[in-house]
């Protein structure tokens, strides 16, 4: 009987944080799944993880804050490769800005599609994860052990997934899966550059200004980068992991301070 290629998930894979990670899994060897909502970018992606070693790749382009979305990447996964070895929730942007003038919707929307997604994910892939002797990664972020007023939205939503993670390591453990939560810091990424030419215009300065004025304001000698990340992902997800279970990793270059 020929063995199953082990089979990775990853939401949030067309471009940044995703994109690093499901290409570091191909390199390791795994058949990936990516899923976002940009096609275009999910088929490049695809094409990058074949080229990077992965045996097969599957790209769904999904809207994963929407109910039943999640059910269907599980789903396709399966059919495509037998099965679910690995699970990495990383989509979802929040809302940042004054919270007097976030709305209703900017916060269902955040929860939506990063923590009910996460949710639903995990929810759907369990039985799979659990005949395979899975590995969980769940994506959330310093702001959910560092208070910002400008994140009033993802500072609580990245919370949310960290009591998640540690809530559903007991039944981990009891049934074969584990699961671990990582917050990135500062990473490079279209978001980060996002801040940057935010406080560009604020501050009427330069973007490299801006870059190194809000490094120094966080406190750390570089910006991370995507391989930062997927680096320490592709490490929870192997064998040499083993023994981490129900842990929160940061990986923030020293910004986050306090325990």
């Amino acid at each position: 009987m020929t063995e199953r290629t082990r089979t990775a998930i990853v939401t949030g894979a067309s471009r940044g944080l995703g994109r690093a990670i499901a290409l570091q899994l191909a390199r390791e060897g795994a058949a990936v799944v990516v899923a976002a909502r940009s096609r275009d970018g999910l088929d490049r992606v695809a094409a990058e993880a074949i080229a990077a070693g992965a045996p097969a790749a599957l790209a769904v382009d999904a809207d994963l804050g929407v109910a039943g979305e999640p059910e269907r990447v599980v789903a396709a996964a399966v059919e495509r490769f037998g099965g679910v070895d690995i699970l990495v929730n990383n989509a979802g942007a929040t809302k940042r800005g004054d919270f007097l003038e976030l709305a209703d919707q900017d916060h269902l929307d955040g929860f939506a599609l990063k923590y009910h997604a996460t949710v639903r994910f995990c929810r759907a892939a369990w039985p799979h994860l659990a005949a395979a002797g899975g590995v969980v990664v769940n994506i959330s972020g310093i702001g959910a052990q560092t208070p910002d007023a400008e994140f009033t939205i993802g500072g609580p939503v990245n919370s949310a997934i960290l009591n998640f993670t540690k809530a559903l390591a007991g039944r981990a453990l009891a049934e074969g899966v584990r699961i671990n939560a990582l917050c990135p810091g500062h990473i490079v990424t279209d978001r980060l550059q996002a801040r940057i030419d935010a406080h560009a215009a604020k501050h009427a300065m330069t973007s490299d200004a801006a870059r190194e004025a809000l490094r120094v304001q966080y406190g750390i000698h570089r910006f991370g980068d995507p391989s930062d990340i997927a680096g320490m992902v592709a490490f929870l997800c192997s064998a040499r992991a083993s023994y981490v279970h129900g842990a929160t990793i940061v990986v923030d270059g020293g910004a986050t301070q306090g325990l």
